[in-house]
């Protein structure tokens, strides 16, 4: 996408520039994450080399045949459901754009099914009552660190985070929502979601808060490492710690597999 020239304003030659932005450039600019933003591209290329499109302003003629015809070229290539649903969902957020922008008329997405969402259903079993105990029960609850990692625990149990945001959440994130405690999730896109608290959670979490001692600090971490002999840094903690110190060290003191494929997908640290 053309950048501005320097300086604080545009010059003319700027301005009659960026008036010509094609559509899939200007959507594309706007999206902030550069993960994201990469992902949308590549599976909008994709599209295009499929239907035989050499430029973005052929999606203008798209119908839903061509989608449809799509899918089932990505089902014979044995993408993972997952990844047809993903693809699928970054052309129909263009779409969305165009429609927004009445450069067409409706979008062609909208309609075409998408492979089901159970479809890797099983590959990552989900903990029992008896397991989610014995793990919540694994760090000690004398010691503030056995608070925080029990507070930790809880709420990937229950609430089943990303590593991101598990790592995000600022003490600020856990206030009471209309008397319901909840935690304020920010996720990709910068969207933020309320999450009612699991009572087993709010409770770990107000141990934990009491005992630390930050609960004041409203900008800072809610989750941070315990430094010796008592007390907490001003730092945040990491996924790979989290993953590797808490959630690793307690199911393999459980001996509990299940624990580690259960949380590995959202903690573990190859993954952003």
């Amino acid at each position: 996408m053309p950048q501005a020239g320097g300086g604080h304003a545009l010059n003319p030659t700027d301005f009659q520039r960026l008036r010509h932005v094609p559509p899939l450039l200007e959507w594309l600019a706007n999206i902030e994450n550069p993960n994201t933003r990469r992902a949308y591209r590549n599976d909008v290329a994709d599209f295009m080399a499929f239907a035989g499109l050499r430029d973005p302003g052929g999606l203008r003629t798209v119908k839903r045949a061509h989608v449809i015809a799509w899918r089932r070229q990505m089902t014979q290539r044995h993408l993972k459901p997952a990844s047809i649903r993903r693809k699928l969902s970054s052309l129909s957020e263009h779409f969305d754009f165009l429609t927004d922008q009445d450069a067409v008329d409706a979008n062609p997405v909208d309609g075409v099914k998408r492979p089901a969402e159970g479809a890797n259903e099983g590959k990552t079993p989900a903990l029992s009552d008896a397991q989610a105990k014995r793990l919540l029960q694994a760090p000690p609850s004398t010691t503030l660190k056995g608070k925080r990692d029990r507070a930790i625990l809880a709420v990937l149990v229950y609430h089943a985070l990303r590593r991101g945001e598990l790592c995000g959440l600022r003490v600020r994130d856990y206030p009471p929502r209309r008397g319901v405690a909840c935690l304020a999730i920010h996720g990709k896109g910068s969207r933020i979601r309320y999450l009612p608290v699991h009572p087993s959670a709010s409770t770990l979490l107000e141990e934990y808060l009491d005992a630390a001692g930050h609960r004041a600090d409203s900008e800072g971490d809610l989750f941070r490492p315990v430094r010796k002999p008592r007390g907490t840094t001003d730092r945040p903690l990491t996924g790979s710690a989290i993953y590797a110190h808490i959630v690793k060290h307690y199911a393999a003191e459980k001996a509990e597999q299940a624990m580690l494929t259960f949380f590995a997908r959202h903690l573990h640290p190859s993954k952003p």
